[in-house]
């Protein structure tokens, strides 16, 4: 059964903060091998002038999936999970997350499709900091899988 298309633009509460610390950054930037100093050194990260280390770019992929959460779970939406594979993953910074960050994501059903049986949805997290201020927008595409006939 298709998704319901009613639910587009549908908008979840913010979640808790998240605090960014470097040892997550660290352990994160050596999990997809990327070596960039900026995300290991804060002296290193603090020449190419930011405040502390950095992110990898797709270090917050965690949190605003864990967000999505509050739409995966949405009874009234229906989405079969155990059918679910991700699609796809964007992200459009503002600027870097850093160390000592507590980001809030906002997760807003951004779009819902009937593609051959299968479902897909986009959905769209907000990322700011405790001041409000944007860091990032993660759009994370699901897609869950038709079931097929006996």
């Amino acid at each position: 059964m298709a998704l319901d298309q009613s639910f587009v633009g549908r908008t979840y509460p913010p979640t808790d903060p998240y605090e960014v610390g470097r040892e997550k950054i660290r352990e994160f930037a050596e999990a997809i091998g990327d070596t960039n100093p900026a995300y290991t050194d804060a002296e290193a990260a603090k020449a190419l002038g930011h405040s502390d280390v950095i992110a990898p770019p797709t270090f917050v992929f965690a949190i605003t999936f864990q967000a999505a959460g509050q739409v995966i779970e949405d009874p009234q939406l229906g989405l079969d999970y155990s059918r679910v594979v991700h699609g796809d993953q964007k992200f459009a910074y503002t600027r870097p997350v850093r160390s000592g960050d507590r980001l809030s994501v906002t997760s807003t059903i951004e779009a819902i499709k009937s593609m051959a049986g299968n479902d897909i949805i986009d959905i769209r997290g907000e990322v700011h900091d405790e001041a409000g201020e944007h860091v990032v927008t993660a759009v994370t595409k699901l897609v869950a899988r038709a079931v097929k006939e006996a």
